[in-house]
Protein backbone atom coordinates (compact mmCIF):
# COMPACT_ATOMS: atom_id res chain seq x y z
CA UNK A 1 0.00 0.00 0.00
CA UNK A 2 1.38 3.38 -1.01
CA UNK A 3 0.97 6.12 1.55
CA UNK A 4 -0.10 9.49 0.16
CA UNK A 5 2.26 12.28 1.29
CA UNK A 6 0.87 14.56 3.96
CA UNK A 7 -0.21 18.04 3.02
CA UNK A 8 1.42 21.03 4.71
CA UNK A 9 -1.81 21.54 6.66
CA UNK A 10 -1.74 17.95 7.93
CA UNK A 11 1.85 18.40 9.08
CA UNK A 12 0.94 21.67 10.84
CA UNK A 13 -2.06 20.02 12.50
CA UNK A 14 0.26 17.27 13.78
CA UNK A 15 2.69 19.85 15.14
CA UNK A 16 -0.17 21.66 16.91
CA UNK A 17 -1.36 18.36 18.37
CA UNK A 18 2.13 17.54 19.63
CA UNK A 19 2.49 20.98 21.20
CA UNK A 20 -0.87 20.59 22.95
CA UNK A 21 0.21 17.25 24.40
CA UNK A 22 3.54 18.66 25.52
CA UNK A 23 1.81 21.58 27.22
CA UNK A 24 -0.71 19.29 28.93
CA UNK A 25 2.09 16.99 30.12
CA UNK A 26 3.60 19.88 32.09
CA UNK A 27 6.20 18.64 34.54
CA UNK A 28 5.27 14.98 34.13
CA UNK A 29 7.95 12.94 32.41
CA UNK A 30 7.43 11.57 28.95
CA UNK A 31 7.99 8.05 30.30
CA UNK A 32 5.32 8.53 32.99
CA UNK A 33 2.67 9.79 30.55
CA UNK A 34 3.52 7.20 27.92
CA UNK A 35 3.25 4.38 30.46
CA UNK A 36 -0.10 5.71 31.72
CA UNK A 37 -1.36 5.75 28.12
CA UNK A 38 0.06 2.35 27.25
CA UNK A 39 2.33 3.63 24.49
CA UNK A 40 6.09 3.79 24.24
CA UNK A 41 7.99 6.91 25.25
CA UNK A 42 9.41 6.93 21.70
CA UNK A 43 5.89 7.10 20.25
CA UNK A 44 5.01 10.01 22.52
CA UNK A 45 8.27 11.76 21.63
CA UNK A 46 7.55 11.41 17.92
CA UNK A 47 4.03 12.77 18.35
CA UNK A 48 5.15 15.69 20.51
CA UNK A 49 7.86 16.69 18.03
CA UNK A 50 5.61 16.37 14.98
CA UNK A 51 7.53 13.42 13.52
CA UNK A 52 4.35 11.31 13.79
CA UNK A 53 1.72 13.87 12.74
CA UNK A 54 -1.12 11.38 12.22
CA UNK A 55 -1.17 8.98 15.17
CA UNK A 56 -3.82 6.27 15.37
CA UNK A 57 -7.13 7.19 16.97
CA UNK A 58 -6.69 4.82 19.92
CA UNK A 59 -3.23 6.28 20.60
CA UNK A 60 -4.73 9.77 20.64
CA UNK A 61 -7.58 8.62 22.89
CA UNK A 62 -5.20 6.89 25.33
CA UNK A 63 -2.93 9.94 25.54
CA UNK A 64 -5.90 12.26 26.02
CA UNK A 65 -7.19 10.06 28.85
CA UNK A 66 -3.77 9.89 30.52
CA UNK A 67 -3.51 13.68 30.38
CA UNK A 68 -7.11 14.40 31.36
CA UNK A 69 -7.89 16.03 28.02
CA UNK A 70 -11.15 16.01 26.10
CA UNK A 71 -11.00 14.57 22.58
CA UNK A 72 -13.45 17.27 21.48
CA UNK A 73 -11.24 20.05 22.80
CA UNK A 74 -8.12 18.48 21.26
CA UNK A 75 -9.82 18.23 17.87
CA UNK A 76 -11.04 21.81 18.04
CA UNK A 77 -7.60 23.11 18.99
CA UNK A 78 -5.85 21.08 16.28
CA UNK A 79 -8.00 22.45 13.46
CA UNK A 80 -8.12 26.05 14.70
CA UNK A 81 -7.49 28.39 11.80
CA UNK A 82 -8.33 25.84 9.11
CA UNK A 83 -10.88 27.12 6.58
CA UNK A 84 -11.81 23.64 5.28
CA UNK A 85 -10.24 24.17 1.87
CA UNK A 86 -7.31 22.29 0.43
CA UNK A 87 -4.40 23.95 -1.36
CA UNK A 88 -6.39 24.14 -4.60
CA UNK A 89 -9.30 25.94 -2.96
CA UNK A 90 -11.55 22.86 -2.97
CA UNK A 91 -13.40 21.56 0.07
CA UNK A 92 -10.88 19.15 1.58
CA UNK A 93 -13.42 16.83 3.22
CA UNK A 94 -15.86 16.45 0.33
CA UNK A 95 -15.98 13.16 -1.54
Amino acid sequence: MVRVPLTPWERQRGERFGALLREARGERSMVEVAAAAGVSAETLRKIETGRAPTPAFFTVAALAAALGLSLDELATECVAGWDGLDEGGEHALSA
